[in-house]
């Protein structure tokens, strides 16, 4: 009789153990979720914001445009050649701030990518780009430009924080092998690991680290596989997503 008491004790026990064990783990997942949804959000209005002000730049640019060409015909009457050039080459340095970068194929790509690679040139980082986003992507627009924002954030990060002839940003976007495959290398210094994981290298602890959690996710989520590697002055980052048929 004993012996049965005890076992429905220690059953009990048991099923409270593990009730309690998944209404936390429920419970810290909903909140894992939570915070990347804020974090998500926060990091598109962010990225929507730098796209906006690129795009006042055009819009301020184009209207100018009629003034331009009017200074630059008096310029031309009036044979002041050497004001002429000088005034071509301040409108070449100023449309320089304005221009694509670079066109993928991809709208929303674009505009991460333009907005980013604007950011990184003004930051006197070398850059090399080449991308190409195919029509058929098995992610969302959002879910990529979450992606593209982490990943060039976390590159420009980097090189921001070395010596201005050390940073460069090598970016690749492409169809491989059946698979969407974005790489982006960039210079590197610090570099932190915890437990075989790459982690953020910002030194509060806040949200950090939450986008190369939501990088993760998002591969993980469409079967995508990732490589983390880091040599010595360089840091690289490779994805790749099936596409299907």
């Amino acid at each position: 009789m004993k012996i049965a008491i005890i076992t429905g004790i220690i059953i009990f026990v048991c099923l409270i153990c593990l009730t309690v064990f998944f209404v936390l783990r429920r419970t810290l997942t909903n909140m894992i979720d939570r915070r990347i949804e804020r974090f998500q959000s926060e990091l598109i209005e962010k990225q929507v914001r730098e796209i906006q002000n690129m795009y006042r730049q055009i819009r301020g640019w184009r209207h100018d445009y009629r003034n331009h060409i009017q200074n630059m015909k008096i310029q031309l009457s009036e044979g002041n050649y050497e004001k002429l050039s000088c005034y071509l080459d301040q409108l070449a340095d100023d449309l320089d701030t304005v221009d694509t970068v670079i066109k993928t194929g991809n709208v929303m790509a674009d505009a991460i990518l333009n907005s980013k690679l604007n950011t990184a040139k003004k930051m006197n980082v070398s850059l090399n780009v080449k991308a190409n986003v195919p029509d058929k992507l098995p992610i969302s627009d959002v879910e990529l430009c979450s992606v593209l924002g982490n990943m060039l954030d976390n590159a420009v990060e980097s090189c921001a924080s070395l010596p201005e002839p050390e940073r460069f940003m090598r970016v690749y976007i492409g169809k491989l092998k059946g698979q969407l495959y974005l790489s982006v290398q960039n210079s590197a210094g610090r570099v932190r690991k915890e437990k075989g994981l790459y982690i953020s290298t910002k030194d509060d602890s806040g949200q950090h680290g939450y986008g190369l959690f939501r990088i993760d996710r998002i591969a993980k989520k469409y079967g995508g596989y990732i490589n983390r590697q880091n040599e010595e002055g360089v840091f690289a980052t490779e994805i790749m997503i099936p596409i299907g048929n």
